[in-house]
Parts: C-alpha cells; sequence; structure tokens
C-alpha cells in the first residue's frame, strides 16, 4: 500500500518540525511547507530521508491564494495529492489589550488564522473527497478556551478556528474525512523561547502534570488524530496541556 501524504503547514520549526518526524517514522510521506527557513527546511526534510523516511519541502506563503494554489498543484502532480491536512502556521499577532488595540490589529489575526485555515482545507479537501479518505488536524490553543491578558486577538482568532472545525467534522465525514483540534498550552519552541523564566515556572506550578510541554507532546496528539484507527473522531478539542486547562 502507498504511503499516505501529509502537508503540514509551517512545518520547518517548533510543533510542525516535531510533527514532521514523527509522522515520516510512522511510515506517512511528508510535506513540509515553509515561508522563509529554507535552511531548516532543507535540513529537516535531509534528516528525515536520512532515516529512512521520506519528506519534501515546498515554500509557499499560505496567506496568498496564489502560491496556496501553486503548492497544492505541484502536491498533485508529484505526490498524488493530499491525504491529511496538519494546519499549523503560527500566524503573528501584537499582544495588547482590549482597550488599547486597534481594528487593524485585531482583525488582522482574525483575518490570517482563518483565511490559511479555509484556504489550504479548501484545496486539500479537493483531493480527499477524491480518495474518500481524509484527516484534518488544526493547532489552536487552550487560550481559545482560557484567556490571559493581551491575548485577546490570539484566542479570539483560535475560538473561529476551534467553531470551523466543528462545521468542516459536520459536512465532509460523509466523505470519509474526519477534523479535529488540537490546542496546547504552553509549548517550549522558538516561538515562545523569550518567555520569562518566572512565567513557566507559573504555568509549571498550575500545571497537573508539573511540566510544560514540548513539541514532541504535540506530535504524539497530532499522530492520535491521523491513523485510520481514529476514523470515528472527529470535531473534538483537544487540549495538550498537561491539564491546565480543564474544561
Amino acid at each position: 500500500m502507498s504511503k499516505k501524504n501529509v502537508l503540514i503547514t509551517g512545518g520547518a520549526r517548533g510543533i510542525g518540525a516535531a510533527t514532521a518526524k514523527k509522522l515520516a517514522n510512522e511510515g506517512y510521506k511528508v510535506i513540509i511547507n515553509y515561508v522563509n527557513s529554507t535552511e531548516v527546511a532543507n535540513e529537516l526534510v535531509n534528516e528525515i530521508n536520512f532515516n529512512g523516511g521520506e519528506a519534501v519541502a515546498i515554500q509557499a506563503d499560505i496567506r496568498d491564494d496564489a502560491q496556496l494554489e501553486a503548492m497544492f498543484n505541484e502536491i498533485e502532480e508529484n505526490h498524488g495529492g493530499i491525504d491529511i491536512l496538519v494546519s499549523n502556521a503560527n500566524m503573528n499577532f501584537v499582544p495588547k489589550p482590549f482597550v488599547e488595540q486597534t481594528w487593524e490589529e485585531f482583525s488582522q489575526k482574525l483575518n490570517d488564522e482563518m483565511h490559511a485555515a479555509y484556504a489550504c482545507s479548501k484545496l486539500a479537501t479537493k483531493s480527499m473527497i477524491k480518495k474518500k479518505f481524509g484527516r484534518l488536524v488544526f493547532i489552536s490553543s487552550t487560550l481559545s478556551e482560557d484567556p490571559l491578558p493581551s491575548f485577546i486577538a490570539h484566542g479570539t482568532a483560535k475560538g473561529a478556528l476551534d467553531s470551523f472545525n466543528k462545521y468542516l467534522a459536520q459536512e465532509l465525514g460523509a466523505y470519509g474525512i474526519t477534523s479535529n483540534v488540537i490546542a496546547p498550552g504552553l509549548v517550549l519552541t522558538d516561538a515562545t523561547s523569550g518567555a520569562p523564566e518566572e512565567f513557566i515556572e507559573f504555568i509549571k506550578s498550575i500545571t497537573p502534570t508539573g511540566k510544560v510541554a514540548n513539541p514532541d507532546d504535540i506530535a504524539n496528539a497530532v499522530s492520535l488524530f491521523v491513523k485510520d484507527e481514529s476514523s470515528h473522531i472527529t470535531g473534538t478539542y483537544l487540549p495538550v496541556c498537561g491539564g491546565a486547562y480543564l474544561s
């Protein structure tokens, strides 16, 4: 049986890179999307291939429809289309309290987040519907359900993503496509490397497991959702935060 193709947006670093390694090790063909991290992405591809996996890297800014369509056309023509989408690309935002934030700052994050998820899903599901199989996995955040000061743009955008996920699960289930959300708490990556040590210690203190997640913790959750055996799990919101957020 041929390998299933996994597209990981924002796949060169952090959670994306850990997921690429995990899924390649489990026998999937990994397509690593990146914007600027050319050298890092190529190093990751070489590492995966050297270790017996199969990976390629494709540069595209998923906020740009033309680049996005070109990437999916390349995947369709050269690799046989997408079976699994891991929507992971990080969208920058302005961390400010509501009373200080402008609509432009707020809406930029909301628009970037939802455009990326919507446009990638739209193109990926064309291939999935033909195959009568598909897995959509969206990387959200516990901040969509558990607010922190100055994260209103981020948390609201992720909340919209969580709702979008439910609608996709409802509409696409008949095609053999599942859609699920993984909501990490704090994860130690390049993106969070500037977090103050006292903040990290605070998160540990309110986390039942007593630790902060690393990218492998999130990759393990992605692995659960993309398996053939997970065909009856859809529309879910899975916090991966050591119990720091308990609904």
